[in-house]
């Protein structure tokens, strides 16, 4: 799992976005973002980009955790709450996965555990391994 973590560390954009992984093994990610104000739209709520990195980010986790490259071909977000302030949490598990194809579902909650949003992820599997 230190290759992944090594891997992702070179992601820029979560990086400036506040996104942190905090574990991955085969399959499951979690990560987490600290809301700043930059973090904010125009109505003092989390832009739904920011929701977004959070959300890829773990998918990425997820779906590269088995050492090979795994890049995504469709993914979809549904926002189901207005976060403000406090620390996103997101949680990715791989629902189905072949040779070829990964399938998974992220969960974001708040501070209290309620869903901001769900992000659902289809990764296509190369047979590269990952950079590292």
């Amino acid at each position: 799992m230190e290759d992944i973590k090594r891997c992702l560390k070179n992601d820029r954009f979560a990086e400036r976005a506040n996104v942190e992984l905090l574990s991955v093994s085969p399959g499951h990610a979690t990560a987490k973002m600290v809301l700043h104000p930059h973090h904010l739209n125009g109505l003092n709520s989390v832009q739904g980009g920011a929701i977004f990195t959070l959300a890829d980010y773990a998918f990425a986790a997820a779906a590269n955790s088995h050492g090979t490259v795994a890049v995504a071909i469709n993914v979809s977000i549904t926002f189901m709450k207005a976060a403000t302030t406090g620390t996103l949490w997101a949680e990715a598990r791989e629902v189905s996965k072949n040779f070829k194809i990964g399938s998974y579902v992220v969960e974001v909650k708040d501070d209290q555990g309620d869903l901001v949003a769900t992000f659902q992820g289809l990764a296509y599997r190369k047979k590269d391994k990952l950079p590292i």
